[in-house]
């Protein structure tokens, strides 16, 4: 569900710039891993809301999802038009219909997920602030990993998009907050109400095994957040079980699947994915200790925040030669050591 809205912005795919891949294990790459996980994230999501809205009980407005692809999709358009002209090259949504709609993909999950995440009454507008804010974010907050071939910059962003237009309307609006976790499974009774989360389940699960690669995160994240859970309750005194709540509840089990797992805004490597979800249950639980509501937004917003602006020191060292670190390249597995040039740092995989 992030909503993982987006993947690291190579760019390499001659569709979005009118030339030649320089190898074909770059196409593969960008079809099978970028392109296939958006399309399946933005079917699922569009599918699931499909379902609230007409059989599940989705108390959001039925305008809602439409008022929030509206803004994600004009703000996506209007900034790419924009960072073009910057950078003096063809928009990646110029071509075919099939180029528009492969760009769309992510400003589609990113304004699905935060329509159906937010709660706001009948008002819309703070809906379509957050969806726009959303994508913009990837427009703003971007790390420079250096230099293409061509001498084009390179960067990607750091902050989950849907998760952070979340985190800054619900601080902003305080009569805004998020959907009734019980909205999912409002109508359904018997054994929908087990078939459900076991169909996200399961499809979260194949979508992060095949696309994204992100198991170790979900699984140091459910872990860490069990281990929080029963520490905070054996230091408060209270039932064990109320810590462990949430984790059955169905907006867990989509923030876990489909929106802390995103591949562009969390680290590849199975160590570091430990480490961040890890670091994402800690901020959790500070926030419940702090009694501030909504923690797995704001602690997610704050360790990709984090992680960013480690991901921008260290790639200042690299450019300045100052990393003995080995670096890999995304593309070719092959790996270098000592300084390296910008041309390297752009094929670095972070």
């Amino acid at each position: 569900m992030s909503v993982a809205a987006g993947y690291p912005r190579f760019e390499l795919p001659h569709a979005a710039h009118g030339g030649k891949l320089a190898a074909p294990v770059a196409e593969r790459w960008y079809s099978e891993k970028r392109l296939g996980g958006l399309s399946r994230f933005a079917a699922a999501i569009t599918v699931l809301n499909i379902a609230g809205h007409l059989f599940l009980g989705f108390e959001q407005p039925w305008i809602v999802p439409f008022v929030a692809l509206g803004a994600a999709y004009g703000t996506e358009l209007l900034g790419e038009s924009i960072d073009a002209i910057a950078h003096g090259r063809r928009p990646r949504f110029r071509g075919s219909p099939v180029d528009l709609i492969k760009f769309l993909l992510s400003a589609h999950i990113t304004g699905l997920a935060t329509g159906m995440l937010l709660y706001a009454c009948d008002a819309l507008w703070p809906v379509a602030f957050a969806a726009s804010l959303a994508v913009a974010s990837k427009y703003f907050f971007r790390v420079d990993v250096g230099s293409a071939p061509d001498g084009r910059p390179m960067t990607r962003h750091v902050l989950n998009p849907s998760n952070f237009g979340i985190t800054v309307t619900l601080l902003l609006f305080p009569l805004v907050g998020i959907a009734a976790p019980y909205q999912f499974t409002e109508n359904t009774s018997g054994w929908v109400d087990w078939a459900l989360p076991l169909i996200i389940t399961g499809s979260g699960s194949y979508l992060n095994i095949k696309a994204t690669g992100r198991i170790p995160l979900i699984v140091a994240w459910v872990t860490a957040f069990a281990a929080q859970a029963l520490v905070r309750s054996a230091i408060h005194g209270t039932p064990w079980n109320a810590g462990l709540m949430p984790m059955i509840g169905f907006a867990f089990v989509l923030f876990t699947f489909y929106m802390i797992t995103d591949p562009a805004t969390s680290p590849a490597k199975p160590l570091y994915q430990i480490a961040f979800g890890c670091a994402v249950a800690l901020g959790y639980a500070a926030f419940m200790e702090l009694h501030i509501v909504f923690g797995l937004f704001y602690a997610l917003t704050a360790v990709t925040a984090v992680r960013g602006i480690s991901l921008a020191l260290r790639n200042r060292l690299l450019a300045r030669g100052l990393s003995e670190r080995p670096v890999q390249s995304p593309l070719t597995g092959q790996v270098w050591r000592g300084p390296v040039n910008s041309r390297r740092i752009a094929q670095a995989r972070f």
